[in-house]
């Protein structure tokens, strides 16, 4: 027998549709919403990739960007590096010197040796521009012992001889000490002078190494974690405007001492060529530079082995016990165990020592005369 027949009311049949209708535009909204989150996501993560990019460089000579005006060579790799001559002809020589620009520099920013002592002594001075400096084409493969080998190439092609003498200021200083590793049988002697250390070298007391990273600024104690463990963020971490990013990018003056305070007049004439310096990019210059000081390093300066122990030659470590933007301490820890290094240490000095009057020719004079 059939069962008794439902009638469904017109109001229950529009109920129905309307919960029907809201269960599939409940749908919809859970859809759309899932698919918003999903676009912003991809542009996050598209906006985070962009953001972290350096520019492409303006390499010197290519169309539209800064034109050549220095003398360069090109390297086996086919990179270009410009140079600066001074002093007496390299031909009548007697002493031939590489000098190795600090951060933030370029090959004009050389030690001003008297011309007299130039005159008197016969000095040749070679500087030149580091890789992404100047008008020397950056190299994206630039490692620590690549400038060692670039500063070795140009003296050939100049024609230096088989042995010069190398002063290295600042992160130039740094600089120096892989010279020291890598061509060691290229050099007659070697000055490195206020340099800067990787805080992360081995063989340094973990104490030592702590206290001087703690003297330095915040800003730079982040700057340096991020090159150091994530160096693909140095760009990105230097440029954005959330944090300070190093204080020797933004030209802190609070980070020199009196007599550093007392000499920066001495400076005024970089601002000739102020802007040559950064004018590839800043992360070909100034952000690979921290790249390279700061990321590991296949050797410490504690490893190195006398260049000269026939005293044949002479390695002189200057430093400033007022240096704000160097500890002294770690300067000091590396003349304690490495006796062969002749070390100089100026209790009123700051960081821009070389600058005052004199200092130039006495870090000169004890390099090439073995004056300790």
């Amino acid at each position: 027998m059939a069962g008794p027949s439902r009638k469904i009311s017109a109001a229950s049949a529009r109920s129905h549709t309307r919960k029907k209708a809201r269960g599939g535009s409940s749908f919809f909204h859970r859809g759309m919403l899932k698919t918003l989150s999903s676009v912003l996501f991809i542009g996050i993560i598209a906006w985070s990739y962009q953001a972290i990019q350096p520019p492409p460089a303006k390499i010197c000579g290519s169309q539209d960007d800064p034109r050549v005006t220095a003398p360069r060579i090109k390297l086996k790799d086919g990179r270009h590096l410009a140079y600066l001559e001074n002093g007496v002809p390299k031909e009548t020589a007697k002493y031939k010197i590489v000098f190795i620009h600090g951060f933030d520099c370029c090959r004009y920013d050389i030690f001003s040796i008297s011309p007299a002592l130039i005159e008197e002594l016969g000095i040749y001075l070679l500087s030149f521009d580091r890789a992404g400096y100047g008008e020397s084409d950056p190299n994206p493969k630039m490692t620590e012992k690549s400038t060692a080998l670039d500063i070795e190439e140009l003296a050939d092609q100049l024609g230096l001889g088989t042995q010069f003498f190398v002063i290295g200021f600042s992160m130039g200083g740094e600089i120096a000490w892989t010279t020291l590793k890598y061509i060691p049988h290229r050099l007659a002697g070697a000055a490195i002078v206020a340099p800067a250390f990787n805080y992360w070298w081995h063989g340094f007391p973990s104490n030592l190494t702590t206290e001087a990273y703690n003297l330095l600024f915040p800003q730079d104690k982040w700057a340096l974690r991020v090159t150091h463990y994530a160096p693909w963020l140095t760009y990105w971490w230097n440029t954005q405007k959330w944090f300070p990013g190093s204080s020797l990018i933004y030209k802190r003056t609070d980070s020199l001492s009196p007599s550093d305070l007392k000499v920066s007049p001495k400076l005024a004439s970089r601002e000739k060529y102020r802007a040559e310096i950064r004018q590839q990019g800043e992360y070909v210059s100034l952000h690979r530079d921290l790249m390279l000081g700061f990321q590991c390093w296949e050797f410490s300066p504690l490893e190195l082995d006398n260049p000269f122990p026939n005293n044949e030659g002479s390695v002189h470590l200057w430093h400033g016990v007022e240096d704000r933007i160097v500890p002294v301490m770690l300067s000091r820890y590396i003349s304690q165990k490495l006796s062969w290094v002749h070390y100089h240490e100026l209790p009123d000095a700051g960081h821009m020592f070389p600058v005052a009057d004199g200092m130039s020719d006495a870090i000169v004079k004890a390099l090439l005369l073995g004056n300790n």
